[in-house]
């Protein structure tokens, strides 16, 4: 008897799952009109249409809209206020406010010998973010700008075995570091340094090399540390940042003299393009000479530049600098 019912419930459940999959074909078929869906006469799902759905067919398909959401609703007309919010602008702090704070101002500079008698300087100036600073060295002087944390990296020209440095702010402050350059009297070195928009260039011609070749070193062609290093050639360094007010600027050319491969002149001379900016007047400069363990030798000049009409011409401006004289190693 139990047997009995029990077949009984399993023969309702299926007539009750084909009653519910006749429904569901129904609805589908009444309400999406874009896939028909019809049954036939033995009961089965008969499909009379296949949209393919996937991203590959390339082209989404539309999927139709119900008639009640056709036509487009309008949004109702809302006020729209426009809001202002006055924030407060951040102010930088001056050292002076800064060390009232309790704010670590202290400036820090270091010095680090490296290869060509160069001097890589670091300096850290916290309370100093973006400022104006000259550096000094023997007679050497050069404007920059610190980054906006206050820091600076350079690498610099020796001009004495003990080498000082000293940073300065326009307000007095600053640090100084110190280091041995003991590889200094194996390079000869010519400074050229002026104020403001002159107009000035050092050129320096290798064992009679014509100009703007391999041989002529100057700002465009500042020449290869690698070479230098093997006795071959010399290099120029830039320093100063031109584009601040009233700027200091050096150009440095160092010839290893005491490592040559090649025995001939190095003609340097100071040249001057003329400009709007210095046509019509003096322009005051200065350089500095180093050859081997002779002391550093200091000479000033004033140059008169042509009158404005001239502006593009370039003046050549021999027996300014000594020419450099140099023996086969």
């Amino acid at each position: 008897m139990e047997a009995g019912m029990a077949r009984l419930k399993t023969y309702l459940l299926a007539v009750a799952t084909v009653l519910m999959a006749l429904a569901i074909g129904y609805f589908m078929q009444q309400g999406d009109a874009a896939t028909p869906v019809a049954l036939n006469q033995k009961g089965d799902l008969v499909v009379s249409d296949i949209t393919d759905m996937s991203s590959a067919s390339g082209v989404a398909p539309r999927l139709p809209v119900p008639a009640a959401l056709e036509t487009a609703s309008t949004l109702p007309d809302l006020p729209v206020q426009r809001v202002r919010a006055e924030a407060p602008v951040a102010t930088i702090p001056t050292p002076d406010t800064a060390r009232s704070e309790g704010f670590d101002c202290a400036i820090e500079m270091s010095a680090e010998v490296n290869a060509g008698a160069m001097v890589a300087l670091e300096l850290s100036a916290p309370c100093y973010a973006s400022e104006r600073v000259t550096i000094h060295h023997h007679g050497l002087m050069f404007t920059e700008h610190t980054a906006p944390d206050g820091s600076l990296r350079l690498s610099v020209p020796a001009l004495t075995e003990r080498a000082l440095f000293v940073a300065a702010f326009d307000g007095g402050d600053g640090a100084t570091a110190v280091v041995d350059v003991p590889a200094l009297p194996f390079y000869d070195r010519v400074v050229l340094q002026w104020r403001g928009a002159s107009g000035l260039q050092l050129h320096a011609r290798e064992f009679g090399a014509d100009y703007f070749t391999d041989g002529h070193i100057w700002s465009a062609h500042a020449g290869d540390m690698t070479r230098s290093a093997q006795g071959e050639s010399g290099f120029l360094t830039r320093l100063g940042d031109a584009s601040g007010r009233d700027p200091l600027v050096a150009e440095i050319y160092s010839f290893p003299a005491g490592t040559a491969r090649q025995e001939g002149t190095v003609s340097i001379s100071v040249e001057a393009e003329v400009t709007d900016a210095n046509c019509d007047r003096a322009v005051e400069a200065q350089t500095l000479e180093r050859h081997g363990d002779a002391p550093l030798r200091v000479r000033d000049l004033s140059l008169s530049i042509p009158a404005c009409d001239g502006v593009g011409d370039f003046l050549v401006l021999k027996n300014l600098v000594e020419d450099l004289k140099i023996a086969a190693r």
